[in-house]
């Protein structure tokens, strides 16, 4: 009998309604009665007042004068007998009345006393036999035997769980450099093979200590149940794990529908997502035009919708997400909404700022731009900043608010897309005692002996201003190479004074003086002929001729 009852708390939760179980008398009353308790165990319910006795202490004077019965040294299971008198019927023992059946009590079982009162005394009987029975010393001696049985079994089965870890442990250390081999994530390491065998130790040695924990926690009802006294403790243990697994089952099965829900929701927003690519696809490559959509666009703006199909998606699933309207997801939600919108602000307007330069179409990474005073080449562009490295290799971080608000020059777009390209320009003052015709053809030779200049369309020179002591001569020429743009202004002007002082045109500007009788000119002397000889000083002397006396 014991084993079986061990056994049956092992499974009580296959059996169990919400409830501990309890044995009552065959008699179906409607309505809330008070049990008779013997050994906490249910023997009959009281539903009706006798005289000034409520039904809950005619229950507790029941409940103790069976309790006496039972321990009672020598019961006898032939003296509890029904005696039926005009008003009621009683259950008494030798002397000692233990229940009296009224017509009440009768009318509420829907049967008559006599009946009633032989159910309450075949039950009294056998409820006071049990106990004296479960309470004998050669069953006390039975039920320690069987609980140092288990206990035995108990100590095996550790032993082997711990066994059988330790195997485990031992296949895991020599499969180390074998099938452990490390995670890698394209060419990062994330785990070499000794992290990774440590990581699956630590995981393993953590299965082993659930696993002992719920052993022991079934060892406890197992005890418990083989003997009368600890028998509720048996299955209160096993109600504490069995109500919350009845409830997590009950709420997955309840949010069932609601998954289903969520699961076609993200299903069609996946989808829809995968055409929105394929689509952008097909216009970044060409294949599908739309009149008035550039195909650069095509990347930026699928990634636009895709995060808003997505933001959209949320909020639908939102209310089905479990927990959704309880107070407190209410409130780290708004906390978290407070916090952004505090946080963010200045994030928020360097991401609009992206998303306007992208479909202004200033600039894209590799060209050579201008933005304020800042020149390189974009080898970056994100929603929040661009990133800008100039010529002397600093790498530059703009943020896309400040860009949106100052104007952006693109040198690499006139380059590339224009038909005579990119004009170089750069300025040259020279005095008027020089003709200006031979600075124009001095400068478009310069022009034309730098690398990366385009004889056609032929460079040409204009005359930007005339200054209280010089011309100012600009001279223009054309290239495709804008990422060269320092280089060709260093060579142009290198070119433009070996040509002047091929020329013999001086550079005296902005502003020169110099006296030219007894100096020498500014050309460097290997421009200069070979007989050349510095200027003496020029005196000439007028002399005054003297009137005649007439």
């Amino acid at each position: 009998m014991p084993v079986i009852k061990a056994l049956l708390c092992l499974f009580a939760f296959l059996t169990l309604s919400g409830a501990t179980a309890q044995s009552s008398p065959d008699i179906t009353v409607q309505g809330q009665g008070v049990p008779v308790v013997l050994q906490k165990d249910t023997l009959f319910h009281i539903f009706n007042p006798v005289g000034s006795f409520s039904k809950e202490e005619r229950a507790a004077a029941i409940s103790k004068r069976v309790k006496e019965l039972s321990e009672e040294r020598f019961f006898a299971e032939d003296s509890v007998k029904v005696v039926d008198n005009i008003l009621t019927t009683e259950v008494i023992y030798l002397d000692r009345i233990v229940i009296s059946v009224t017509d009440a009590d009768a009318v509420i079982a829907e049967k008559p006393r006599e009946e009633i009162a032989e159910l309450y005394a075949a039950k009294i009987r056998a409820s006071v036999v049990e106990s004296a029975r479960q309470n004998s010393l050669r069953t006390i001696m039975v039920e320690v035997g069987l609980a140092i049985l288990v206990l035995i079994i108990f100590y095996f089965v550790i032993m082997y769980v711990n066994k059988l870890f330790h195997f485990i442990f031992r296949k895991i250390d020599e499969q180390q450099g074998k099938r452990l081999k490390g995670v890698k994530v394209k060419n990062y390491e994330m785990l070499t093979p000794e992290r990774e065998a440590a990581v699956i130790l630590a995981v393993v040695r953590f299965i082993r200590l659930i696993t002992v924990f719920i052993l022991f926690y079934i060892l406890l009802p197992v005890l418990f149940s083989i003997f009368p006294w600890t028998e509720g403790y048996a299955e209160t243990l096993l109600l504490y794990i069995i109500s919350p697994l009845r409830k997590i089952g009950m709420g997955v099965i309840n949010y069932i529908p609601n998954m289903l829900t969520i699961l076609v929701i993200v299903v069609v927003t996946h989808y829809v997502v995968k055409f929105l690519r394929f689509l952008a696809g097909e216009v970044e490559e060409g294949k599908l035009e739309v009149p008035g959509f550039y195909k650069d666009w095509a990347k930026p703006t699928y990634n636009i919708v895709r995060f808003l199909l997505y933001a959209f998606m949320f909020v639908v699933i939102w209310p089905y997400l479990p927990g959704s309207d309880s107070a407190v997801f209410q409130g780290v939600s708004v906390f978290l909404g407070i916090l952004f919108s505090l946080g963010s602000s200045s994030a928020i307007a360097n991401m609009v700022a992206g998303l306007v330069l992208t479909y202004m179409r200033s600039f894209k990474i590799g060209d050579r731009i201008k933005i304020g005073d800042i020149t390189g080449d974009v080898i970056e562009k994100t929603l929040l900043v661009t990133r800008v490295r100039t010529i002397k290799n600093e790498d530059i971080t703009i943020p896309n608010a400040m860009i949106l608000n100052s104007h952006t020059t693109n040198f690499t777009t006139c380059s590339e897309q224009s038909e005579k390209g990119l004009v170089l320009h750069t300025t040259v003052t020279i005095g008027y005692d020089v003709p200006w015709q031979k600075v124009h053809q001095a400068l478009i030779d310069a022009a034309l002996a730098t690398p990366s200049v385009e004889k056609s369309p032929a460079p040409f020179v204009l005359q930007t201003s005339l200054d209280d002591f010089y011309v100012s001569y600009q001279l223009n020429a054309y290239t495709f190479t804008a990422g060269k743009m320092a280089f060709i202004y260093s060579n142009i002007h290198q070119n433009i004074q070996d040509k002047f002082n091929e020329a013999g045109i001086e550079i005296l500007s902005p502003h020169y003086r110099a006296q030219r009788d007894g100096n020498m000119v500014t050309i460097p002397s290997a421009y200069l002929p070979h007989d050349y000889q510095t200027p003496s000083f020029r005196v000439e002397q007028v002399q005054q001729m003297q009137p005649q006396n007439v």
